[in-house]
């Protein structure tokens, strides 16, 4: 186990290093800089503005200067908002953003879990249809989407949620709804079919001669193998709601992290960019890595480790 986990960690260092790499030379490569836009177009001042921010350097030089900040977990000033630094943006704006994220995955796996094992236990009858019906359009509507559709039925022509602000529970409602149809979806077409496999298995069946109650065969027996698949992707999930909440927090304008990243890569705040990119991939990959973990606890079938001797 041990010796898995020391593997992992190991794969975890150099994928956040070549992540972190990617993005650094990408981004340098786009023409132009971050003073283009500046008012003061003198090529006198745009290099004194570079020469400051140790952008006039050999690009190797920028880049294992970054290398060794991102070690110190010292991201440096924002170009755009000198009086701030990159790491007081993710103080402010992370909070927010995993709050969000994490309400949004937890009511996603419930209501997918629940929409799935319904849909299983009624195959083939109206519940059924209708719960993977609601999956289609979950997976097919982009979140950007639903959450326009939200605001327009619940906040303009109902005014029963509040949007553009973030002071109560309330506005967190339409855009946690609008990040969790497609996971949701995705849970619950994942979990029907694997519960109707479960279902069919012998020990299921001799739960059944035994004359256990449904609700014990369902919830002990079947739920846990029939989980498995979830697990298997509820990293990808968490990666892509964590990433889907910079279009949505730009929508309902919600003060996390999306704000800072849209806003730096429109005025190619180097710092922002790469500071936010960094601080996302390392949390994705832990998720990634305790995925691994707890799919090897359920299922007791698979070793994370070599038995002695082999």
């Amino acid at each position: 186990m041990l010796k898995y986990i020391g593997k992992r960690l190991g794969a975890m260092v150099i994928t956040l290093w070549v992540i972190i790499t990617l993005t650094f030379f990408l981004m340098h490569a786009i023409p132009g800089s971050p003073f283009n836009n500046e008012r003061a177009t003198s090529e006198a001042v745009q290099r004194n503005l570079e020469a400051f921010y140790h952008l006039d350097e050999p690009l190797y030089v920028q880049y294992f200067s970054y290398i060794q900040s991102v070690v110190t977990f010292d991201f440096g000033p924002s170009i755009k908002k000198p009086a701030q630094s990159v790491n007081d943006m993710l103080g402010r704006g992370f909070p927010v953003s995993f709050e969000l994220g994490m309400v949004t995955l937890i009511v996603a796996v419930i209501s997918g879990i629940t929409l799935g094992v319904i849909a299983a236990l009624r195959h083939n009858g109206f519940i059924d249809y209708l719960a993977m019906t609601v999956a289609v359009l979950g997976i097919s509507i982009p979140n950007f989407v639903m959450a326009t559709m939200l605001i327009q039925q619940l906040a303009v022509n109902l005014p029963i949620f509040p949007v553009a602000t973030w002071s109560s529970p309330m506005h967190m409602v339409l855009p946690t709804l609008a990040l969790a149809t497609g996971p949701m979806a995705i849970i619950a077409r994942l979990t029907r079919s694997s519960m109707l496999e479960v279902l069919t298995q012998d020990y299921i069946r001799t739960a059944k001669a035994k004359g256990l109650k449904p609700v014990t065969i369902v919830f002990r027996h079947a739920l846990r193998n029939a989980l498995l698949p979830v697990v298997t992707v509820l990293g990808t999930l968490a990666a892509s709601i964590l990433t889907g909440t910079f279009v949505i927090e730009k929508i309902f304008a919600i003060p996390g992290m999306g704000k800072y990243f849209v806003e730096s890569i429109n005025t190619r705040d180097y710092p922002v960019i790469m500071g936010t990119t960094v601080f996302y991939s390392s949390i994705l990959i832990v998720m990634l890595f305790l995925v691994d973990i707890a799919y090897g606890i359920l299922d007791p079938r698979i070793k994370l480790h070599k038995k002695e001797g082999n």
